[in-house]
């Protein structure tokens, strides 16, 4: 299925949003995932169930100034 991670079109055979977070190689901590706009807690990534065309935005952490 495609769906758009950070506005890039992104082919996956994930079905939920912590197999497509593994399968980008993207750690599990340090990171917040929106899906269409809304914030998916940690907690429920697992059971997340993927769409096509969904709209993911993925925002890691940075230290700095």
């Amino acid at each position: 299925m495609k769906v758009s991670v950070n506005s890039k079109e992104v082919e996956t055979d994930a079905t939920t949003l912590a197999q497509l977070i593994e399968e980008l190689s993207l750690p599990t901590q340090g990171i917040a995932v929106a899906v269409d706009n809304c914030m998916v807690p940690r907690v429920q990534w697992s059971t997340y169930t993927l769409r096509e065309f969904l709209s993911i935005i993925i925002i890691k952490a940075t230290c700095g100034g």
